[in-house]
């Protein structure tokens, strides 16, 4: 895209899936890209970087994004765009993490708007907020507009009301201060170099049809899913933040193609090869959602973005 030839883009969580991912588009794009990550999602190193990291127009910091920018940054250099996406996003990761993932996603966000309009106030900031902000949700399926039904107080709430507090916090930086921020909702999203800990459904799944165990489905796996293939979520997020005219705006992005978990289990174990119901039924956890649907209609008209990848095509890729 024109948009990232010759700019120096920021992406926080650059280690991560989703941010590793967004890494190798960039670079691709011809952009000069900064990754900080300080590993605390992955716990192991910057594996997802290997292939990039001698790349020209490639730089990696190791460095807390909570913090002050000026401690991880490079002196002097002028960023046009951040991806901030530095934060746990798994429930076993964010609920072992709850400070880390609570601090990154409003402290961080806060300093790093802040930097930028000190540094560049004509610079962009895409803060990766998440569909959990719509928590147990009461309309079906979720658009934008609508507000959430997010326990402030549950086991999940140090990432669900976090990022609902760097929503606020980019909200106060554009329509105070006039800063560009932008704000995506990300539904789950799927693919290579998932963290096979992960804890979600789909690295769960694949973790455990490698040992041969039947696959835990909570609840009587009635809760519905949307899953988005990786591919497509970068393709929108580098949509989002090039279109100059989407400054302040709130889009949806993720697959509306739902999915009860039951049917993910039956859909995964046949094309694993293994006996569909190869499934064993735990109790629901606290404060999961029983429903998760992205309305898409704003990225369409916006982006003129859709997912061009289905599900089973996506889980095959992973599978392999």
């Amino acid at each position: 895209m024109h948009y990232y030839q010759n700019k120096t883009i920021l992406v926080t969580g650059a280690a991560g899936f989703i941010g590793s991912h967004l890494v190798h588009s960039l670079l691709q794009a011809g952009a000069k890209v900064i990754g900080v990550d300080n590993f605390i999602s992955s716990e192991t190193s910057n594996k997802n970087l290997q292939d990039v990291l001698d790349h020209q127009n490639f730089n990696f910091e190791f460095g807390d994004a909570a913090s002050d920018p000026h401690l991880y940054l490079p002196q002097g250099v002028k960023i046009d765009a951040i991806f901030h996406f530095a934060s746990p996003a798994s429930p076993p990761i964010y609920q072992k993490y709850p400070v880390e993932t609570y601090l990154v996603n409003s402290l961080g966000t806060h300093h790093l708007a802040f930097w930028l309009k000190k540094h560049n106030p004509q610079g962009r900031l895409l803060f990766a907020s998440t569909s959990e902000v719509y928590g147990n949700p009461l309309e079906h399926p979720q658009k934008e507009s609508y507000w959430g039904n997010v326990n402030p107080n549950g086991v999940r709430s140090c990432y669900d009301e976090s990022k609902r507090m760097g929503e606020t916090v980019c909200g106060v930086f554009y329509r105070d201060f006039g800063l560009d921020t932008r704000l995506v909702r990300i539904f789950n999203t799927y693919g290579p170099s998932m963290n096979p800990n992960d804890g979600r459904i789909i690295p769960q799944f694949i973790q455990q049809a490698q040992e041969n165990i039947p696959l835990t489905v909570y609840g009587d796996g009635s809760q519905t899913r949307s899953y988005c293939y990786v591919d497509d979520l970068v393709r929108g997020l580098l949509l989002f933040m090039a279109k100059d005219e989407l400054k302040g705006e709130t889009i949806n992005l993720g697959n509306p193609e739902e999915y009860t978990v039951l049917e993910t289990a039956r859909i995964f174990n046949e094309l694993a090869g293994r006996d569909k119901d190869m499934i064993e039924f735990r109790p629901l956890p606290s404060d999961d959602p029983v429903k998760r649907k992205p309305d898409i209609s704003k990225a369409k008209k916006l982006l003129g973005w859709e997912p061009e990848v289905a599900f089973r095509e996506g889980l095959t890729r992973c599978l392999e």
